[in-house]
C-alpha cells in the first residue's frame, strides 16, 4: 500500500464553499415504516424502520434531511432522541445564514461525535443548496453523473434453506453482489452453502462485530469461499485487534462501524487493519466528510463502498448521488426500495435496470419528491421548531 496517504491533503469538494441559506421553517418529523421482511443482524431485529427526518424550508424551496439512527442504541450510541437533544441545543445554534458550510463544519468539531445528527442537517443543507440553484446534489458536490452498481445486504435468516430462497430472489433482479449478514452459530455452514449454489456470485460476509481475535481460527475457514470481503468482525470500536486478524485472513477485511471520520480511516489504513473501507455518509458525519474518506481511500489505492442503513428513499438518494465519486469502486448496499417497503415516502422508487445498475434520480438536489401526504401518514411524531 502506497504509505503516502499518511501525509496527503485531502482535496474537499466545492460545497463547502456554499452560503447557508436564511431558513424560514425547521421541523424533525419522526416516521415509521413497516419492513416487508424483519431484518435481523447479530445485534438485534428490526421489524420496521423508524427514521427521524428534518424538513427545511426557504424561500419556498423544501429540503429534506434523514437521520440514520435508530430508536434504540442497539446499532450504535446515537439515538432519534439523542440526535433530537443534539441538533437543538448544539448544532443548530451554531448556523447562521451567510456562513460557508465550510466554516459550519468546522464550528460543529467543537461537538465531539454525533455523526448522525450532523449528518442529518448537512445533508438537508445541501438539498436545499442544490435546489435553490437548480442543480442535481452530485454536481453541487462537484461530481458527474454516473450509473451506481446494486448490491443487497440479506439479514440473517432461519434457516440456510430460507437463506437460499433469498439469495435466489437477489439474483433474479440481477444484484452486483451479495452481502449475507453472520454471527456465531450462522457462519461457516452458512456461507459454504451460497458459495456452493453460486460458484461465481460476487459475495461478502457482514459479522456487525460479533466475533473477538480468539475466533480468528474459525474465520479463517472463511478463506475457502472466495469472499470478496468480510466486513467489521470484531469490536465497533476497535481497529488495532482488526489488524492483527487481518494479518492470520487470506479475505480482505472491510471497516464500517470503526470508522467515524478521515481521522479514523487514516489509522485504520496506516495500520492495515482493513483492505476494504464501507462509508456511511449518514453515520460519518455526512456527504463532504465521506468524500474525504473516499478520497484518502484512493489515494492509499484502498477500494471504498457505500453502506446502507436501511434508509427511506430520502436517504437511499443521498447515498446514489455519493456513489457519483470516483472512490466508490466496489458495489455498495444500493438496493431497490420494493425489497424493504411496500410503501416509501418519496417518488421515484429505487429500481435496477436489465443490467443492475441504478440511474442517479434526475432533477435538482436530490431529485426525488417527497410526498408529503405519505409522511402525514406514517408520521408518529412532528415537531416545529420555528
Amino acid at each position: 500500500m502506497n504509505q503516502d496517504f499518511l501525509h496527503c491533503s485531502v482535496p474537499d469538494s466545492p460545497a463547502v464553499a456554499a452560503q447557508v441559506p436564511v431558513l424560514e421553517r425547521i421541523e424533525l418529523i419522526t416516521v415509521r415504516l413497516p419492513f416487508v421482511k424483519p431484518f435481523a443482524t447479530s445485534v438485534h431485529t428490526w421489524a420496521d424502520k423508524e427514521a427521524l427526518l428534518l424538513r427545511l424550508e426557504s424561500n419556498g424551496v423544501v429540503a429534506w434531511g434523514e437521520c440514520v439512527a435508530d430508536p434504540d442504541p442497539f446499532y450504535a450510541s446515537e439515538t432519534t432522541e439523542t440526535v433530537r437533544h443534539i441538533f437543538k441545543k448544539f448544532l443548530l445554534p451554531l448556523l447562521t445564514p451567510g456562513q460557508s458550510l465550510g466554516t459550519l463544519l468546522q464550528a460543529w468539531s467543537r461537538v465531539r461525535g454525533h455523526g448522525m445528527a450532523k449528518a442529518m442537517v448537512e445533508n438537508a443543507l445541501l438539498d436545499l443548496i442544490a435546489k435553490q440553484q437548480g442543480r442535481p446534489l452530485h454536481d453541487l458536490l462537484g461530481l458527474r453523473a454516473r450509473r451506481i452498481q446494486s448490491g443487497i445486504s440479506l439479514g440473517i435468516q432461519e434457516s440456510i434453506p430460507a437463506l437460499l430462497e433469498s439469495v435466489a430472489e437477489a439474483m433474479q433482479r440481477p444484484y452486483h453482489r451479495v452481502k449475507l449478514k453472520i454471527m456465531q452459530g450462522k457462519d461457516v455452514e452458512w456461507v459454504s452453502a451460497v458459495r456452493q449454489a453460486y460458484p461465481n456470485l460476487t459475495l461478502m460476509a457482514d459479522a456487525n462485530g460479533d466475533y473477538r481475535l480468539e475466533h480468528a481460527a474459525h474465520l479463517r475457514k472463511l478463506d475457502a469461499y472466495n469472499l470478496t470481503m468480510i466486513e467489521q468482525p470484531l469490536s465497533y470500536s476497535d481497529i488495532v485487534q482488526h489488524a492483527a486478524l487481518q494479518r492470520q485472513l487470506l479475505t480482505p477485511l472491510c471497516l464500517d462501524e470503526s470508522i467515524h471520520d478521515l481521522d479514523d480511516a487514516r489509522s485504520a489504513l496506516a495500520l492495515s487493519a482493513a483492505r476494504v473501507i464501507n462509508i456511511k455518509q449518514g453515520r460519518v458525519g455526512g456527504m463532504i466528510e465521506s468524500l474525504r474518506i473516499a478520497a484518502l481511500c484512493q489515494h492509499a489505492g484502498v477500494d471504498v463502498w457505500s453502506g446502507g442503513m436501511d434508509e427511506t428513499g430520502i436517504g437511499r438518494a443521498f447515498n446514489l448521488h455519493l456513489q457519483t465519486a470516483v472512490g466508490f469502486t466496489l458495489p455498495g448496499d444500493t438496493s431497490e426500495t420494493s425489497r424493504y417497503f411496500s410503501e416509501d415516502i418519496v417518488e421515484p422508487a429505487v429500481i435496477l435496470c436489465d443490467d443492475g445498475f441504478i440511474e442517479i434520480p434526475d432533477g435538482a438536489g436530490i431529485g426525488v419528491t417527497v410526498l408529503e401526504e405519505k409522511v402525514q401518514r406514517f408520521c408518529v411524531a412532528r415537531e416545529l421548531i420555528f
